[in-house]
């Protein structure tokens, strides 16, 4: 037997967290809070330029210019809602807003890394693949 001041590892992906052994997807599930956080297309994006540095919305804007206003104002109000945006307001003609990340947010950078290594080494599909 052995003693329980002794623990084992656990298994990758199967986090030792009693939130874990659930029969389905729960608000508060670590994995489905991280998952609502990076919702939306253009989001990991709107991420890695923030980890590049603080921004305005022009400024993001000219990083990203694919993305269409309307879906940048609601990825911006989204991340900060989510608390990994700060927005700050700056007084003045025209005003000027500056987003940054906060340290929460900042600590999405290797969660990104993750989610790209895996997706690097993943199988190719094709569409004619099915």
């Amino acid at each position: 037997m052995t003693h329980q001041t002794v623990s084992h590892p656990a298994r990758p992906g199967l986090p030792d967290d009693p939130r874990a052994n659930v029969p389905a997807p729960t608000p508060s599930c670590p994995v489905e809070i991280t998952l609502a956080a990076l919702h939306g297309r253009w989001t990991t994006l709107v991420i890695r330029e923030f980890l590049k540095g603080d921004h305005t919305f022009s400024e993001l804007r000219e990083a990203l210019p694919d993305l269409s206003d309307k879906v940048l104002s609601d990825r911006l109000a989204h991340l900060t809602n989510a608390g990994i945006l700060t927005r700050h307001r700056e007084p003045g003609w025209p005003p000027r807003v500056h987003y940054t990340l906060t340290p929460h947010g900042r600590s999405l950078g290797p969660v990104l890394q993750a989610l790209w290594d895996w997706g690097s080494t993943a199988p190719t599909r094709h569409p004619e693949d099915g």
